[in-house]
């Protein structure tokens, strides 16, 4: 079987366990030699959002992905100047591995999203598969993403994951309203946050 290897962006604002347990469940259901965790420093589409600095969330991404050989933090968007697209990371991603597939994981919101990407027809092209993590009212309509992107289908693979109502945006309110979440992160994400005041 051709080595896969996988890619799974993000902001990571906080990093917290439910981007562990997909992580850990698409290394399971693609056969993935390493995932790579691409932090983006800026997305595009969070202009308008403040965001943790970035040698914050690369500290809380180190410390919760150290003891896991499968995962990795990867330089590609940190080390180069912006703006970064997920088309162009994954075709630098290509060139530096050329004999390994490349699947790109996203959430269902992130599918539903594709028409208002950069370049999408050019991204799915690039990518051998995409790995797509269901949740409840995502909107995903697959048949008329199809009509919009011919071949889509065939990239396209779900992966089931356990439901956990988990995110960053819902961490930061929490923080800042100081109400607990100590579980919904790692233990070294909570001490660093704690330690560092973050999201006060």
């Amino acid at each position: 079987m051709t080595e896969r290897i996988g890619i799974f962006g993000g902001s990571f604002d906080p990093p917290h366990i439910g981007h562990l347990i997909i992580a850990e469940e698409a290394i399971h259901a693609f056969h993935l030699k390493k995932l790579d965790w691409l932090l983006t420093p800026h997305p595009p589409h969070k202009v308008n959002q403040p965001l943790a600095s970035l040698q914050h969330r690369i500290k809380m991404l180190e410390s919760c992905l150290s003891d896991n050989p499968g995962f990795n933090l990867s330089r590609l968007d940190i080390d180069r100047p912006g703006p970064h697209y997920a088309v162009d990371t994954v075709k630098i991603l290509r060139s530096q591995n050329p004999s390994a597939q490349v699947v790109y994981i996203m959430g269902g919101d992130s599918l539903h999203d594709l028409p208002t990407w950069y370049k999408p027809h050019e991204f799915i092209q690039v990518c051998d598969l995409i790995g797509v993590m269901r949740r409840p009212g995502d909107l995903v309509d697959l048949d008329n993403l199809e009509r919009i992107f011919p071949g889509l289908s065939v990239k396209v693979s779900f992966m089931d994951t356990p439901l956990i109502d988990i995110s960053s945006h819902i961490i930061r309110q929490r923080i800042q309203e100081n109400r607990p979440y100590r579980y919904f992160v790692p233990g070294t994400v909570y001490a660093y946050i704690e330690q560092n005041s973050l999201y006060r």
